[in-house]
């Protein structure tokens, strides 16, 4: 399988997501803690950075367990 990379940006920070390491946890969107308005799996494309502040955004990230999730910040 080819390995993909896939980048979703706003006016600050561009998500990068790269599915092969992927582990479907649901850490990013479900729960009382998820971001369903930024990472919805029923959408397509099924990431948007718009729904979510910068920090909610870095904070799931941070917790994603398989590190498919990545982020660079547009103002570094």
């Amino acid at each position: 399988m080819k390995d993909i990379t896939k980048h979703y940006s706003n006016d600050d920070i561009t998500i990068v997501w790269q599915p092969l390491k992927c582990t479907h946890s649901t850490f990013c969107w479900k729960g009382a803690t998820g971001l369903i308005n930024v990472f919805d799996p029923s959408r397509r494309p099924w990431i948007t950075p718009e729904g979510g502040t910068t920090e909610e955004i870095i904070e799931r990230i941070e917790r994603c367990p398989s590190g498919a999730l990545s982020y660079v910040r547009k103002d570094v």
